[in-house]
């Protein structure tokens, strides 16, 4: 059997490390100064009867992005929610034919829309410098508005690499492995 073209594989290597690997260790450090904050928090409030005013805040917006900012890594590592009741049992021709119909007929056209949507929203705050009416304190939210875009723009380059292998499981009946980096399985 031949082997994948290299370009194939060049492609869905570069995208695969940049954007799949590459933003999951990134963003995996928001986590920090979350975990940070809420600790804080619950010091002050539990040990020293002293709640803070921006600890709801932090939270929402680092979880928020963190959530967001992760989804291009969880597509990378194939974790986002899939109906295997069947899909598994189908030969890998049947399942590439299955997930490349979805990436052009659903995920691209949503995401698309997602992208624009979010990039007007974060242009607007970004205008008007945006505050949060949540709390007293009125923290900036045009950072976290900017989340949105700049996630789903990840989450579509890393679309392309998964539309790749599935095109290429389609037309082979063979997939790239699942980092995309070498070879192929049978």
């Amino acid at each position: 059997m031949r082997a994948p073209p290299e370009s194939l594989l060049r492609t869905v290597r570069v995208i695969d490390r940049l954007i799949g690997e590459g933003s999951g260790r990134l963003f995996c450090w928001l986590v920090v100064p979350l975990t940070l904050g809420l600790t804080y928090e619950v010091i002050a409030r539990y040990v020293f009867s002293a709640p803070t005013i921006w600890a709801y805040d932090i939270a929402y917006m680092l979880y928020g992005s963190h959530f967001m900012l992760g989804a291009a890594y969880t597509l990378y590592r194939q974790g986002h929610i899939r109906t295997d009741i069947f899909y598994e049992r189908f030969s890998p021709r049947t399942q590439g034919i299955i997930d490349a119909t979805l990436y052009v007929l659903f995920f691209f056209p949503g995401m698309a829309y997602i992208f624009l949507a979010g990039f007007e929203e974060a242009r607007l705050a970004w205008k008007v410098l945006e505050v949060s009416d949540a709390s007293p304190w009125r923290p900036p939210i045009y950072p976290f508005k900017t989340a949105i875009p700049v996630a789903t723009a990840l989450l579509i380059v890393q679309g392309v690499s998964e539309f790749l292998k599935s095109l290429y499981a389609a037309l082979s009946g063979r997939r790239l492995l699942p980092s995309g980096m070498t070879g192929h399985e049978s």
